[in-house]
């Protein structure tokens, strides 16, 4: 994803310390981000992504049609089990 991230700023001809500034970030946190670092906070990469001009968008399809992992998690959901009902006594 940081590969991605370095990329689109490349493209748009925009210098790492211009980008930081926008998103509100520092340098350091930008090149940690196009590293790939786990470190960073995910705000700070969705900071970036709109200050490269909107592209946080982006974070809102990650999931958005995971067939596969819907399927797992429907074989994963717990099922409820109730205990028999009991008749009521006539004690007439």
């Amino acid at each position: 994803m940081g590969e991605q991230i370095r990329l689109a700023r490349l493209r748009r001809h925009l210098p790492a310390e211009l980008v930081a500034e926008r998103a509100g970030v520092s340098r350091q946190t930008v090149t940690a981000i196009e590293k790939g670092s786990a470190s960073v906070a995910m705000g700070a990469y969705a900071a970036l992504l709109h200050a490269l001009g909107g592209l946080e968008q982006d974070l809102l399809l990650i999931a958005k049609d995971d067939e596969l992992g819907r399927e797992l998690q429907d074989l994963d959901l717990p099922q409820r089990k109730r205990a028999p009902r009991q008749r009521k006594r006539d004690d007439n």
